[in-house]
């Protein structure tokens, strides 16, 4: 039974995938067409298009860890710096906040009448590349800050101690002792966030500003959204598709990023820095405080300017409701579905078949390669002469925000239950235990990782605004797309009051999970 239900599982979100591609090369077909259009391959936009794609990528990935890494450094090296754990909470929450809150404040910021520019800088332009790139880091390198700084805390004592001895330094300790413990997290982090960057959406479509700032994403979008160019969106969704896997395959060869983990290592040792570095600890980390804060509290000026005797309250209530449920319901299905598609990897894993286990991998987490545009936009035209999409529409933004959110759920459930089977295996086959009895036996074990993972993917599921795009119904608004709506209309007040509005359910959820995190580390 158990089984039955991994291959199930891993059967459903490949028969998604297969199901869209399929919506689109039949829509082709019919319309004449021989499928995906290749003659794009010889276009010069394609091609700035893609050197778009992997410049703004690879810029922001750089910019990410460069300026994280000093970040890191002061957390560590000052552990006597105030509200360090909600320091390390507002950096989670500003990698898993919804994009378009943070687009909010720094339009309200950095927009042509923003509060920073508004008579201090001429000819500023929020919308291009730099916008893009500002926006990019300031989502990704609070992530990469989490990621250094646990990968520092790893660093044994007896590496210090060690180089103490030696009268290292500060110069050599940086060589021979930070800089060893970290390369390899370097490399890993470029590599993820730069995969990251590749597949933004949202970013890209509001601070692009022009044709010359588009990224692949973006470009099926438009083929879709505007020219119903289904040729032309198929050629770009493989292409983005077998791009991304390539990139997902090299960096999962270098290994995963741990940025969950709690703080239970106690340092009983620790290079004391200089006054001077102190002093510029101290500096950085309370300028950082300020960056990172700027374009959330942005938002109060601006429902500072609402007419609340006008305003309707039930028109940001109902979708704050829908937002809520809409991510649970997604965020319990993705969490079902991939405990479902890991258990064909653990098999793998326990008969030592590694390719295998690196194929289900791949095959569990290819969602976050596929574009969601693609995925919603193929099963809309699949199931548009077949069933009524008025009236179902919904339950698809519930399944593909699920399947989309999936891969991030195995990403957290994995560890734990290989580190289940490399403890336990032998013991639950030998006592014959399968199916529920597996299951029961395996749930308290799980019972924290299953809280922890649920916390993160409702907050990615509460985000989405690509799949309510495709399927969304206007008299069940979501309220990112409530956000969008009010921008979209030059409406700021209450495009910001709906912003703060699903801040702060993303903030108590992150503190939540900030909590159980601590508690469980200890």
């Amino acid at each position: 039974m158990t089984q039955l239900f991994g291959k199930f599982s891993l059967a459903l979100l490949l028969s998604m995938t297969a199901l869209a591609f399929y919506g689109l090369m039949g829509f082709s077909a019919s319309k004449g067409n021989s499928g995906a259009d290749w003659s794009l391959l010889h276009d010069s936009y394609f091609w700035s298009i893609l050197g778009f794609s992997l410049k703004q990528a690879g810029l922001s990935a750089i910019l990410s860890v460069v300026l994280a890494w000093p970040i890191a450094r002061a957390l560590y090296y000052s552990p006597w710096l105030p509200f360090r754990s909600g320091f390390l909470s507002l950096c989670l929450l500003c990698f898993i906040m919804p994009t378009l809150v943070l687009i909010t404040g720094l339009v309200v910021l950095l927009g042509r009448s923003g509060l920073l520019v508004s008579g201090w800088v001429e000819g500023w332009n929020l919308y291009g590349l730099h916008g893009i790139l500002i926006a990019h880091v300031f989502l990704n390198m609070p992530f990469a800050v989490r990621v250094l700084y646990q990968q520092m805390n790893n660093i044994p004592d007896t590496s210090w101690k060690l180089a103490g001895q030696l009268k290292f330094t500060p110069l050599q300790r940086l060589r021979w002792v930070e800089w060893a413990s970290l390369k390899a997290t370097f490399l890993r982090l470029f590599g993820f966030i730069a995969v990251l960057c590749f597949n933004s959406f949202a970013v890209v479509l509001a601070l692009g500003g022009g044709p010359q700032a588009t990224t692949l994403e973006v470009a099926v979008f438009q083929a879709l959204k505007y020219d119903f160019n289904i040729p032309e969106a198929l050629a770009l969704a493989w292409i983005q598709f077998a791009i991304t896997g390539l990139l997902y395959v090299m960096v999962s060869r270098w290994g995963s990023v741990n940025w969950l983990s709690a703080e239970t290592s106690v340092r009983q040792w620790l290079p004391k820095p200089s006054a001077l570095v102190s002093v510029f600890n101290a500096v950085l980390y309370t300028l950082v405080w300020c960056i990172l804060l700027m374009p959330l509290l942005a938002l109060i000026p601006g429902i500072a300017e609402m007419n609340w005797q006008k305003f309707n309250w039930q028109s940001v209530l109902l979708p704050t409701l829908t937002t809520l449920v809409v991510g649970v319901m997604s965020a319990s299905i993705a969490l079902v579905v991939a405990y479902g598609v890991l258990i064909p990897l653990r098999q793998s894993a326990i008969r030592g078949q590694h390719k295998l286990q690196l194929l289900h991998e791949w095959l569990g987490m290819h969602t976050l390669l596929a574009p969601a545009m693609v995925l919603s936009v193929g099963l809309y035209v699949y199931f548009l002469p077949r069933i009524d999409l008025d009236a179902w529409g919904m339950l698809f933004v519930v399944l593909l925000n699920a399947a989309v959110i999936v891969p991030f759920a195995a990403q957290h459930l994995r560890p734990r239950l290989l580190q289940f089977d490399q403890q336990y295996y032998r013991l639950a086959d030998s006592l014959k235990l399968t199916g529920w009895a597996r299951l029961k036996v395996e749930l308290p074990w799980l019972k924290g990782t299953l809280l922890f993972s649920f916390s993160l993917v409702l907050l990615f599921a509460m985000g989405d605004v690509a799949i309510f795009s495709i399927f969304g119904d206007e008299d069940w608004m979501t309220l990112p797309w409530l956000i969008y709506r009010f921008a979209g209309t030059y409406r700021m007040a209450e495009a910001s009051l709906a912003s703060a509005i699903l801040l702060l359910i993303c903030a108590i959820i992150v503190l939540y999970f900030e909590r159980s995190r601590r508690h469980a580390g200890n």
